[in-house]
């Protein structure tokens, strides 16, 4: 079982950055793939970025185009964390942001992730 915790959510002007973070408490991390989705209000809940085991020491990153290119993710296996760095914030980046994990493949579907977070809120003021 794997609890998740997000904070670093905010107000943030357009072009701005804010630096989310999702730590992990449970028994295994390194193995558990982990992503970050959000949603707007009004919305479905959609994929933001990802980090996936594959195998080892070995991560896979990946991200939707629409935040390609200004968001990282990273995690920390040692600390048990997860982090989305987010700059060049746009108004549509306005969403609550949630972390998830799952011991298994996750794709892109917010479906293929068993465990997630409250969720935290991310405002992007033009």
């Amino acid at each position: 079982q794997v609890q998740l915790v997000e904070s670093g959510g905010g107000l943030v002007q357009a072009g701005g950055s804010l630096r989310l973070s999702c730590a992990a408490y449970g028994r295994t991390f390194s193995s558990y793939d982990m992503g970050w989705f959000r949603q707007a209000p009004g919305k479905e809940r959609e994929f933001v970025a990802a980090t996936r085991w594959a195998g080892g020491t070995t991560y896979d990153v990946d991200y939707a185009d629409s935040v390609k290119g200004r968001f990282t993710i990273s995690r920390d296996n040692a600390k048990k964390t997860v982090d989305l760095q987010m700059n060049s914030l746009k108004p549509e980046d306005t969403a609550v942001y949630y972390c998830a994990a799952d011991r298994s493949y996750a794709s892109r579907r917010a479906n293929d992730y068993r465990h997630w977070g409250q969720g935290t809120q991310v405002s992007v003021s033009s």
